[in-house]
């Protein structure tokens, strides 16, 4: 312990005891540069804006001040009183920091803790503590008055120190808009640790804005690749990582994965796919084709992300076949390798998978599978990225297991959905990819692609309408006729294709031809009536004129005829009819 103690005492002559032991029990020999150089600062009120390579030991660099902080404080914390406030872009990193920060509280017990992330509040329920870690949105709500039963806004007017941990992260996620609502609660004189990977545009802003003359802090590692201009050598990933890529087309992707993994069976391997869709399907056609490997899987929708995570950093071996949310800031011990079977939505991506692995010294290896057509990738990341692959020989292959997963589709129903799933989310993450120039949809051969999945069918969907499969040969078999193999699935399988039949029958069914209008015995009686209404009307009529009035009307009508045929002059007819003459007309 001595030597230890020695280590971190030439950073700062003021870490307590207690805080080296809890660094013994989290196996800490010696600082990182990020902690040799952001705790001094920090510890003299500084505020500090640092950008180090993943895997640096960014989380210990900010927890050790906030302890020493808050421990010196001339009047101490009262129990719903904030000292310090960490932000995190996500709940799994937040859980990490929170696991931290536990194992130093051990040795300060009367400094409170609580982890606010997606309705979840530790510490006896109580959303309020003296040291708070949460996500954006939850801490937001809280401010606001939309969670919790004590005031934030209150709480928070002694703060000693607000942490921003993966900050171009944070905005990345778009938590812009909620990360400006917490910083228009907090009082202004505080201390600010805002800690990145990459220090973007946004993070300027942010800087700017959250900090007051922060000491900028920049942690690179040195490699062959050097910047011609400055002559300043530069790399994005850790030096003890090792890049590699190979090149191969999409239905061999999957028996070189399996080759790969059983030559590594013994290493601990991340493995990322594009999509939640993905990972359902890969992880269960895998585990029966890698029986003697322990096969896990994580993804945004999964709700006991913490208890996978904590399971496979137990295992000193494994598979974890994750999406992009295990790819920044979750720290999970001694990854030997690094498998990015699906290429990275974007180029800063690649780094944050690959430092998985290689972690705070230790050595590690990565590869990227890419198709012929996507071989321009490897320079772009050089270029974009500043980080060199080296290429890597297909391995050989002595059994073909597209067979295998096509046969696990044919017997179990599950599979086959997860598959056309996953070649759907696939498909649609591909289309969207940021390095659209690289990998083009128009390029991209659809009918390999479906077999590399091991489907047995080629789903119905947009991108496939004006494409003709080739290399694509799917399985003469009715998949209305596969069955799951969960009997409780396939029985509310058969539920709902019953009541679907007796809907489809429903609307096939005619309703008996209804009689015309004319044939109706109501309609008939209603027009007799009418037609006996008309004539009573009409014989009415014929009653009220007198015979009298007849024999006059003739009269008129022959005087009429007769002036007409000029039998009569126009004044013997107006005389008849007694009409005065008017001269003017």
């Amino acid at each position: 312990m001595e030597n230890m103690v020695d280590s971190w005492r030439k950073i700062s002559q003021s870490i307590s005891e207690s805080t080296f032991t809890s660094l013994k029990e989290l196996k800490f020999d010696k600082p990182t540069p990020v902690q040799a150089a952001c705790i001094p600062l920090l510890l003299s009120y500084k505020d500090v804006a640092a950008e180090a390579v993943t895997g640096s030991g960014k989380t210990l660099a900010f927890v050790i001040p906030i302890f020493e902080l808050l421990k010196k404080r001339e009047t101490a914390l009262k129990k719903h009183e904030v000292g310090a406030l960490i932000v995190s872009p996500t709940r799994d990193l937040a859980q990490q920091i929170y696991e931290v920060v536990c194992c130093f509280g051990k040795q300060v017990p009367n400094l409170t803790t609580s982890l606010v992330i997606g309705g979840k509040i530790t510490q006896d329920n109580e959303s309020v503590a003296n040291i708070m870690i949460g996500t954006p949105g939850r801490l937001e709500a809280m401010f606001e008055k939309k969670q919790g039963h004590i005031e934030l806004a209150r709480c928070v007017k002694d703060l000693d120190i607000l942490v921003l941990d993966e900050a171009d992260r944070l905005l990345d996620m778009g938590f812009e808009a909620s990360l400006n609502t917490i910083l228009s609660f907090l009082p202004k004189q505080r201390r600010t640790g805002l800690f990145s990977a990459t220090q973007t545009a946004e993070v300027e802003s942010l800087i700017r804005a959250g900090l007051r003359n922060p000491v900028r802090v920049s942690i690179k590692e040195k490699s062959r690749i050097t910047n011609s201009s400055s002559g300043e050598e530069i790399q994005r990933t850790p030096s003890t990582l090792k890049n590699y890529y190979m090149i191969v087309n999409s239905d061999e992707k999957l028996n070189q994965l399996i080759s790969f993994i059983q030559t590594h069976r013994k290493q601990k391997i991340m493995m990322f796919l594009s999509t939640c869709a993905g990972v359902d399907y890969f992880s269960k056609i895998l585990q029966p084709l890698l029986k003697k490997t322990q096969l896990y899987c994580i993804h945004g929708k999964m709700k006991n992300r913490k208890k996978v995570i904590s399971r496979f950093k137990s295992q000193g071996g494994g598979v974890l076949v994750c999406t992009d949310v295990m790819a920044r800031g979750i720290d999970i011990p001694e990854v030997n390798c690094v498998i990015q079977y699906d290429p990275p939505t974007t180029a800063s991506v690649f780094v944050h998978r690959c430092g998985r692995t290689a972690r705070i010294g230790n050595t590690g290896s990565a590869v990227v599978f890419l198709t012929p057509e996507e071989e321009s990738f490897v320079e772009f990341i050089e270029i974009n990225q500043k980080v060199p692959l080296h290429k890597m020989d297909k391995l050989e292959i002595d059994h073909n297991y597209i067979p295998e997963v096509q046969t696990m589709a044919v017997n179990d129903r599950a599979v086959y959905e997860k598959g056309m799933r996953a070649f759907v989310s696939f498909v649609q993450s591909y289309a969207k990819h940021e390095c659209y120039l690289i990998f083009q949809m128009k390029k991209l051969d659809f009918g390999r692609l479906a077999t590399g999945f091991g489907l047995i069918k080629a789903p119905k969907m947009p991108e496939l309408k004006a494409v003709k499969l080739e290399n694509f040969y799917p399985l003469p078999v009715d998949v209305n006729d596969i069955t799951y193999s969960d009997k409780t699935l396939e029985k509310q399988r058969q539920i709902k294709l019953q009541s679907e039949s007796e809907e489809r029958k429903k609307r096939l069914t005619r309703p008996p031809k209804s009689a015309a209008w004319s044939d109706k015995k109501d309609y008939k009686e209603r027009k007799m009536k009418r037609k006996e209404i008309k004539e009573r009307k009409k014989e009415k009529r014929k009653i009220e004129l007198t015979e009298e009035d007849i024999d006059d009307l003739e009269d008129d009508f022959r005087m009429v005829k007769k002036l007409k045929n000029n039998k009569i002059s126009q004044e013997e007819f107006d005389k008849e009819f007694e009409v005065d003459s008017d001269p003017e007309l």
